[in-house]
C-alpha cells in the first residue's frame, strides 16, 4: 500500500513538472499531432472500502472539464476512424480522440450526455462475450470476492494457498497476485477459478457483466447518437499475444462480425484488450491490418506522430487517481512520456 502511494506521488510530481514545462513552451514537438484518450467507467464516484479498480473510473464532471481544457488549448475533436486522414494531412492543429473500453452502461448514462453537450465524437469498444453475457469481467468479480472475505484459498498451480484478507494492504496484495497469475498463465482457466470461487460465495460473475455492461439493446440506443460509434474489442477479452495465432485471429474477426450485426456495417476500429506490451505483439497488429481494420489502439502511452503505425496507436489513460484538468494538459503535451523514455 505504501509503495502504491509513493508511486502516485512520483507520478503526480512528474505531471506537475511536465505541466510547467509545457506552459513554458518547452518541448513543443512532444505534443505531436494530438492524442487518443482511454476511458472505462464514467460515473459519479461510488465509495467502497476496497476499490482496486478505482483507476478505471472518472467522474462526468472531470470528463467535461477535460474536454473544456482541450478546447481552450485549441484541440480539434474528431472520431477515431477519421484519424488516418488527419495523420496523412498537413493540418497543424492537434486533435483529441475519445475512446471508451468494455461498453459499460455508464458510458450511455453518464458519458454520452457530456459528449453530446460538447459536440465531441467518441468510440466505445465492445467485447462480444460481455454483450452476450457469456464472459465475465474478472477484475470486477475479483474485487467483489476479496472485499467480502477475511481470507481466500487460491490455487496458483502448486496447490491451494491461503491468502489473508484482514486489511486493505492484504486485500490489495491478493488482488495483485491473482491478477498477475491471470496474466502470466492460462487466462481462461484462471478466470474460471475466480468465477467458481465467487459463485461459492454467492457472487454471480455473469450477473456482474449484465449489471455493468450494455447488451445489444443498449448499444443500439447508444449508436442512435450520431457522435457515437462502436469498435471491436474481441470476444473473450483475453490478452491476444498469449493466444495462438488462430485463436487471436478468431477473437478479432468474430468481434468485428458481432459489432457488424449491431450497427449494420463492419467496424473499422479495434482496441486490444489490456493493450500493454504483454498483450499486444507485432503479430496482432499484422492480424488487425489483414482483417481490414483501419485503426487499432493499444494502451501504451504516448501522443500521435504522422508516421505512427495505425494498427498500434498509443493512447493516454484518463486515470481516476489524477482527475485534474492540469494533469490532462501535462499528458497531452507529451512531455511526460518523453521524460519517461529518457529516464
Amino acid at each position: 500500500m505504501v509503495a502504491r502511494i509513493v508511486k502516485r506521488v512520483v507520478i503526480t510530481s512528474g505531471l506537475v513538472a511536465a505541466g510547467l514545462l509545457g506552459a513554458a513552451g518547452v518541448m513543443r514537438s512532444a505534443r505531436g499531432r494530438g492524442a487518443i484518450f482511454t476511458l472505462h467507467h464514467v460515473r459519479p464516484k461510488q465509495a467502497r472500502l476496497f476499490d482496486p479498480n478505482a483507476h478505471l473510473e472518472i467522474t462526468p464532471d472531470f470528463l467535461e472539464a477535460t474536454i473544456l481544457r482541450l478546447k481552450r488549448e485549441n484541440y480539434r475533436f474528431i472520431a477515431l476512424d477519421a484519424l488516418p486522414g488527419h495523420l496523412a494531412s498537413r493540418d497543424p492543429q492537434p486533435v483529441a480522440v475519445f475512446t471508451l473500453d468494455d461498453g459499460y452502461r455508464n458510458n450511455l448514462e453518464f458519458a454520452a450526455p457530456v459528449f453530446a453537450r460538447q459536440a465531441v465524437p467518441f468510440t466505445v469498444f465492445v467485447t462480444g462475450g460481455f454483450i452476450d453475457r457469456t464472459h465475465t469481467l474478472w477484475w470486477e468479480t475479483l474485487a467483489d470476492l476479496i472485499e467480502s472475505r477475511q481470507h481466500l484459498n487460491f490455487d496458483f498451480g502448486t496447490g491451494e494457498t491461503t491468502l489473508p484478507l484482514s486489511n486493505q494492504s492484504e486485500k490489495q496484495a491478493a488482488f495483485d497476485r491473482i491478477a498477475a497469475f491471470i496474466h502470466e498463465g492460462s487466462e481462461a482457466l484462471a478466470v474460471a477459478q475466480v468465477n467458481r470461487l465467487a459463485e461459492g460465495q454467492g457472487i454471480d460473475p455473469l450477473g456482474i457483466t449484465e449489471r455493468l455492461t450494455l447488451g445489444e439493446a443498449g448499444l443500439r440506443t447508444l449508436v442512435e447518437n450520431p457522435l457515437a460509434s462502436l469498435g471491436a474489442h474481441t470476444i473473450s477479452h483475453r490478452a491476444l499475444a498469449r493466444l495462438t495465432e488462430e485463436e487471436a485471429r478468431h477473437e478479432i474477426a468474430a468481434s468485428v462480425a458481432r459489432v457488424e450485426r449491431i450497427i449494420g456495417q463492419r467496424p473499422r476500429t479495434l482496441a486490444y484488450p489490456y493493450g500493454e506490451r504483454f498483450a499486444v505483439s507485432a503479430r496482432e497488429t499484422r492480424l488487425a491490418e489483414a482483417l481490414g481494420l483501419a485503426v487499432a489502439v493499444t494502451t501504451q502511452p504516448g501522443t500521435l506522430a504522422s508516421d505512427a503505425p495505425q494498427t498500434a496507436l498509443p493512447r493516454i489513460s484518463l486515470n481516476g487517481f489524477y482527475q485534474k484538468p492540469a494533469y490532462v494538459s501535462a499528458l497531452a503535451s507529451g512531455i511526460a512520456f518523453r521524460m519517461m523514455r529518457r529516464g
